[in-house]
């Protein structure tokens, strides 16, 4: 029986997955694959290059850099997280990622992004990070209207949240049937339409099936939540998620509040690690 990970995006709201994944490391569990979305790419990455902490150092360090994330950088480039300070500068030369044990760990390694010509998920393997893996992920969490278009294989794609956030039956439909789904909204979270969207319109008319997917992505995000939480019930999968929001805004730069969500996957976790041990047969 296969056991699987899947993470939810949700841009700086992921250091609370974090914390959780940390406390997985810390105590030895480990899972023959795991599905990423957006910023559960990012930074769950480090899951599989076995850098506890990394993740959180790292954007405690540079939330308020303006080479990180800024409107000026969104002026100068088009993307709000900048992509050369995020994707290289970052894991090659400031807080150093280990693309040796990323290849060397054989944990499956998926990505979800959003094709923006068919508006729909698309799901790619990566079993070394290198710099097609680092462009997939990019493509995973490019927020649209914030971050630019991401061109891979001769396809555009933008945030696999938009079409697929929480992927667990595309991961079931994989072979893994025992799955953990770290969540970052809390569990009563009920997603409302996008305000935004006379924005996605105009900006993205040329692609239709994209615009019919984000004006329909609560409703899918909806009904996702609800077959997690019924997959609970089942004893298929086990859920952690947030006791309550987490109160930070997707580009967040105070470090003590990165620090607290942080936290609160740590803690989160440790009340549950009876329990996912006893799920997972640990």
């Amino acid at each position: 029986m296969k056991k699987g990970l899947v993470l939810e995006g949700g841009a700086l709201r992921v250091i609370f997955s974090c914390g959780v994944l940390d406390v997985l490391m810390e105590n030895g569990i480990d899972f023959d694959g795991m599905m990423t979305v957006s910023a559960g790419a990012c930074f769950g990455c480090n899951f599989k290059s076995r850098q506890v902490g990394r993740a959180v150092r790292f954007n405690m360090k540079y939330a308020s850099d303006k080479r990180y994330c800024s409107w000026r950088s969104f002026l100068k480039t088009g993307n709000l997280f900048n992509a050369e300070f995020a994707y290289h500068t970052i894991p090659e030369k400031l807080d150093i990622f280990d693309f040796d044990m990323f290849r060397k760990n054989p944990i499956e390694f998926y990505i979800a992004a959003t094709n923006i010509r068919t508006g729909k998920a698309e799901f790619k393997k990566f079993d070394e990070c290198d710099e097609r893996c680092l462009e997939f992920i990019r493509a995973s969490a490019a927020m649209p209207l914030v971050q630019r278009i991401v061109d891979f294989d001769g396809e555009k794609y933008l945030d696999g949240g938009i079409a697929d956030s929480i992927p667990l039956k595309k991961f079931e439909e994989l072979g893994f049937e025992k799955n953990l789904v770290i969540l970052t909204q809390p569990k009563d979270f009920v997603k409302k339409p996008n305000p935004l969207l006379p924005l996605i319109r105009l900006r993205y008319r040329k692609y239709p099936n994209l615009i019919q997917t984000v004006k329909n992505r609560h409703l899918v995000y909806n009904d996702e939540t609800k077959y997690v939480f019924d997959r609970a019930k089942q004893n298929a999968c086990f859920v952690i998620c947030p006791s309550e929001n987490l109160g930070i805004s997707r580009a967040e730069k105070n470090p003590d509040e990165l620090k607290r969500i942080y936290e609160m996957g740590r803690k989160i976790c440790m009340k549950n690690l009876p329990e996912i041990k006893k799920f997972f047969l640990i």
